[in-house]
């Protein structure tokens, strides 16, 4: 068993692309690779999942506790021969001021080696300084090794290593040059989702070779191995996670499409656990809805691909007249613009499904972005007035002219929501929201949306089409 955090000074330091890299590269060697993303995040889990060829979890300190992070890094990790954590920002960045929450934090908690991706670009000696740093700052955290990248050529990669190797005892385990083709393109929200981006499998497997022709993989390996088990700081409480409760089957339909695709793969495990059968629908591409008792629609890039989403007409009109009769829906961020009467964008006005009466508008800059805490107001279609939920958002978009008879499921305590104040637009049943949820303890969100959508289809067949089922 080998386990470690792939981290960095800073970020923008190219650790993704090493992250993904080295997920396919030992892949490659036949190993069984489970990867993990620290903190709240689509697109790098997409390219992690793709690269190691299994689902990637996030373990996120803003909605878990010690305990439900040691339990899931220990539940999935069973069945893996690497399990490998990639951070987000530098090693110790984070929200608290006393690191509680950073990525050397969860190293720490977790029992983790450190190993860090340093940009080198303008650097030669001053790495040394960098790399003593990072150890000092917090010694009980142990940097197995370190990764070079964006080296200008040979002759830099050996002033490099001669001044790491004389000033500090970290091993160098390589030096990846400055290599254009191994980059991922970026958007406003971070890089392009692996659904969307062309010939993403080829561009998984040469940043597999670039790792595997750069990086000692034997040395990281000799470097990170553990025990069979966690160590003992890092094993989760006997009663960390509650088993699901069994419910009977409805069927979920969920948009998984190049529009439609942030989805946390803990969260349609919890939806199937509560009794869902999780349908896939295109929104692109599918005439008409798939038979379902209700709908999911996560996040994604709805603004890149709303000529596509207008182009599908008949869809969008299925779903209104479904959504008017009462079909549950709920739908996130991108879900929720892609319900709203239109999204304009570079000047540029598509008609979308119509069934929020709002309209979406982009803006330059983020309106919405990072950690969120709400609460559930009286009108919440499925949660308990008052529920306090922690959560995050990631949005470069706003609404305008929404109807001031709509309701909100959500009081913003942290974050900004639709309006700052507020966020969730419920319309018969459906709840659209800015804010993500996860599936976590004391937020079991998934269960609560099951139990809706079995109360919806209830009244439905009850001849009661337009009735709220709240």
């Amino acid at each position: 068993m080998h386990r470690f955090l792939v981290s960095a000074a800073h970020r923008s330091s190219g650790k993704t692309t090493v992250s993904i890299g080295l997920a396919a590269a030992l892949r490659a060697r036949g190993l069984a690779v489970q990867p993990f993303k620290k903190g709240p995040d689509y697109i790098d889990p997409m390219w992690l999942g793709e690269a190691a060829g299994r689902p990637c979890y996030n373990l996120d300190p803003w909605v878990s506790g010690p305990d439900e992070i040691r339990a899931t890094f220990c539940r999935r990790s069973r069945a893996a021969q690497v399990c490998m954590v990639e951070a987000n920002m530098g090693l110790h960045d984070g929200l608290a001021l006393d690191g509680s929450n950073s990525n050397a934090a969860l190293a720490a908690m977790l029992g983790l080696p450190v190993v860090l991706v340093i940009d080198a670009r303008g650097m030669s000696r001053g790495i040394a300084p960098l790399l003593l740093g990072q150890q000092a700052f917090d010694p009980t955290i142990r940097i197995a090794g370190v990764i070079l990248n964006r080296v200008g050529g040979k002759r830099h990669e050996a002033k490099l290593r001669a001044a790491i190797e004389h000033y500090t005892d970290i091993p160098v385990l390589g030096a990846i040059p400055k290599l254009p083709e191994l980059t991922i393109d970026e958007r406003h929200l971070g890089l392009v989702p692996y659904n969307e981006a062309a010939e993403a499998h080829a561009h998984v497997a040469r940043l597999a070779q670039a790792i595997a022709a750069h990086v000692d993989l034997d040395r990281l390996l000799a470097l990170t191995a553990a025990g069979d088990d966690l160590p003992r700081e890092a094993r989760p409480a006997a009663t960390a996670l509650r088993p699901p409760r069994a419910r009977p089957r409805v069927r979920i339909g969920i948009a998984r499409d190049a529009a439609f695709g942030f989805y946390y793969a803990d969260d349609l495990e919890a939806l199937a656990a509560a009794g869902a059968d999780l349908v896939p629908f295109d929104t692109l591409r599918d005439a008409q809805l798939p038979a379902v008792d209700g709908l999911f629609i996560g996040g994604g890039f709805p603004e890149v691909m709303a000529p596509a989403l207008e182009a599908n007409a008949a869809l969008r009109a299925e779903l209104r007249r479904e959504i008017e009769n009462g079909l549950p829906v709920y739908a996130e961020c991108g879900g929720l613009m892609y319900l709203t009467r239109s999204i304009r964008w570079h000047d540029r006005s598509h008609a979308m499904v119509g069934a929020l009466p709002a309209d979406t508008v982009m803006q330059a800059k983020a309106v919405g972005r990072g950690y969120v805490e709400i609460e559930a107001t009286a009108d919440h279609p499925w949660l308990a007035p008052g529920a306090i939920v922690r959560a995050h958002e990631f949005h470069h978009s706003g609404l305008e002219n929404v109807a001031p008879e709509l309701r909100y499921a959500w009081r913003m305590h942290r974050g900004h929501g639709i309006d700052g104040e507020r966020d969730g637009l419920i319309h018969r049943n459906v709840l659209g929201a800015y804010c993500h949820l996860r599936s976590v303890l004391g937020i079991e969100w998934p269960a609560h949306f099951v139990g809706f959508v079995h109360r919806c289809r209830a009244a439905r067949h009850a001849a009661e089409p337009a009735l709220a089922c709240g």
